[in-house]
């Protein structure tokens, strides 16, 4: 299994619109993914602190999508990844880090 992590930084300055994220964006990206046989779930986290008290996260959101493979995520990415790409604007003007992952332990 992979998990495909979508990572929003916590950039001074930067603009991430959570009411559309949560409410308009992922439910989209679920039901254009999730029809993908390969696809076996998804989180959606909000960054509230760091590794020392009252530190800033280092993450102001997350998304990680779980897929059987690779090319799983790809067969189901690729068709919406303009639909999907677009609309980033609307909810954040972050760049994110994608990682891509083996998930070798998940309970």
């Amino acid at each position: 299994m992979i998990r495909i992590s979508i990572l929003y930084p916590n950039k001074p300055g930067g603009r991430f619109d959570f009411a559309y994220y949560v409410d308009t964006h992922m439910p989209r990206s679920i039901e254009c993914l999730a029809a993908h046989q390969g696809f076996k779930g998804v989180s959606v986290e909000q960054g509230v602190g760091g590794a020392e008290p009252g530190s800033e996260a280092a993450f102001i959101a997350m998304c990680h999508f779980l897929f059987e493979s690779v090319e799983d995520f790809m067969a189901a990415f690729l068709p919406h990844a303009g639909e999907l790409q677009s609309d980033m604007p609307n909810y954040t003007d972050i760049e994110p880090v994608i990682q891509i992952n083996q998930v070798l332990i998940c309970r």
